[in-house]
């Protein structure tokens, strides 16, 4: 049972390395698409428009905290 526990865990560990090696050897690439919006400045729109939608998921969260806390309140009395 010990050998089992064992050869299983030296296989995991054998699949693990290999994935993370192919992991880097994806990275490596420079992402063409990232630079073409840099070099014509439309990076920024699709910061901003990220910027946006968190900012709108952030106020809507806190609108609903204090709608679910005012609800809470006028339950308990």
């Amino acid at each position: 049972m010990k050998l089992k526990t064992s050869l299983l865990f030296s296989l995991l560990s054998i699949i693990m390395l290999l994935l993370t090696h192919t992991n880097s050897w994806a990275q490596q690439d420079v992402p063409e698409m990232a630079d073409a919006m840099r070099s014509n400045g439309k990076i920024f729109v699709v910061v901003l428009v990220l910027a946006t939608i968190f900012a709108g998921i952030i106020i809507y969260l806190i609108r609903l905290d204090k709608k679910i806390t005012n609800l809470e309140k006028n339950n308990i009395r």
